[in-house]
């Protein structure tokens, strides 16, 4: 009994080591798991330029989108489909979401605790709720900010290096919920100190009337323009741009794409590079570190960027001093 008992206890433990050796051989022989990332832009791909940067970053990292990464795009295009994007996303099980959307990354931190978010985000993400500090942000949120806010100062002041006559500058602006205090008040305290009055001229979602915005404008005498990059004002840079030479109001951006649709300048982080470092925390995340323990990057790199065809179309001479301290013309 004994020797059979043992040569069934061989046999089993043989046929253990083969299924074994079985499960690894199939195991070898399937692709590993290719992650999935989440992507919400703002609008569609012609509309949105900061996809290319995030794909840079991506390839030069070794990612290959269709081969080693998947990309899940999602368009916002209208507000209101933002929530239900973000949905499918979760669904999907993508590894990570990714956005530069601020009501996308509200959504995706309300929808999951658990998929991380890399945000790249022009608002404050501590003062509004998003991380607890830029160092330990907590959570499954993390990313880089481009402190397009605190930059208001810079803009204005630029602005009226270049138009020195100017009397009144026009805000274009988003009403949206929570705009006000960290988009418009920025510029307003930034204005006092200049002693430049602002007047606001706000477009309301989902429909923007920027015609109606511009003849606020002329009936108020505004005589230069300032836009908030937010909402609506995201989706139309060559509308707004052609509206404002119509118009005759050389025109302040937070952003270059506003600029290379036809807008004279912008003054901002560079948001290119802002998307490749984005990319460099999605291959973090995918190899195991926790966006809680991932600090929220600050802008080092900023673009002054001139349109000299717009200027040209409004009659207007930029001064040397100015033009020289441009990092890209556009002729």
């Amino acid at each position: 009994m004994t020797l059979v008992n043992g040569n069934k206890l061989v046999a089993i433990l043989a046929l253990g080591v083969m299924l074994l050796a079985l499960t690894y051989v199939v195991d070898a022989q399937q692709p590993g798991k290719i992650p999935r990332i989440g992507f919400i832009a703002t609008a569609s791909p012609e509309a949105a330029p900061n996809i290319e940067p995030f794909r840079i970053g991506l390839r030069d990292l070794g990612y290959i989108e269709g081969k080693n990464i998947l990309i899940e795009y999602r368009y916002r295009g209208v507000p209101d489909r933002t929530s239900n994007l973000v949905t499918e996303l979760v669904q999907l099980k993508v590894d990570v979401i990714v956005s530069g959307a601020s009501p996308a990354i509200f959504a995706a931190k309300q929808e999951t605790k658990s998929i991380p978010i890399v945000m790249v985000i022009s608002r404050d993400p501590v003062a509004s709720g998003l991380v607890d500090s830029l160092a330990r942000p907590g959570g499954n949120i993390t990313g880089v900010t481009l402190l397009t806010r605190d930059l208001a100062g810079k803009r204005l002041e630029l602005l009226k290096e270049t138009v020195p006559k100017i009397s009144t500058v026009g805000l274009l602006w988003s009403l949206q919920t929570g705009l006000r205090p960290s988009g418009f008040q920025e510029y307003e305290t930034a204005a006092h100190a200049l002693k430049i009055p602002l007047e606001s001229l706000e477009v309301r979602d989902p429909n923007p009337d920027f015609p109606a915005a511009f003849r606020a404008a002329a009936k108020a005498r505004v005589n230069a323009l300032i836009t908030v990059r937010t909402g609506p004002l995201l989706n139309d840079p060559k509308r707004i741009a052609n509206l404002a030479i119509k118009n005759r109001l050389p025109s302040m951006h937070e952003g270059s794409d506003f600029v290379e649709a036809g807008g004279l300048m912008s003054y901002a982080a560079s948001y290119g590079d802002a998307y490749r470092r984005a990319a460099v925390y999605v291959d973090k995340i995918l190899k195991g570190v926790k966006p809680a323990d991932l600090p929220v990057e600050q802008p080092t790199k900023f673009e002054f960027v001139i349109n000299l065809k717009t200027a040209k179309a409004l009659k207007l001479t930029i001064p040397p001093n100015v033009l020289a301290r441009a990092d890209k013309v556009i002729r």
